[in-house]
């Protein structure tokens, strides 16, 4: 990252997950003055875009699963016409 932008400063703006916290990530900061890192303020989860795919994806998961539940075996091709019951016709002779 540093690579790419040699002249400039770099902010990397996270949610408050703990482990966007921790030691090691600040060691690792501390470490990469370029690098600063900025949290979303508590509550403002709208701010965080990947919250977004994060429902997005739940959603879909719980409907793959629904959907699993009655899922039947795919038939290649289209499906027969339905056959139609024929009427009885009773020809009469005069």
């Amino acid at each position: 990252m540093e690579d790419a932008n040699p002249t400039g400063q770099i902010w990397i703006v996270t949610d408050n997950l703990s482990s966007h916290n921790s030691l090691s990530t600040r060691t690792w900061l501390e470490d990469h003055p370029p690098i600063h890192h900025a949290f979303i303020p508590v509550g403002a989860c709208r701010l965080n875009l990947q919250e977004g795919w994060w429902r997005i994806f739940r959603k879909t998961a719980l409907a793959t699963s629904q959907l699993n539940a009655r899922a039947n075996p795919w038939i290649w091709g289209r499906p027969a016409s339905p056959t139609r019951r024929l009427r009885r016709r009773y020809v009469y002779r005069v």
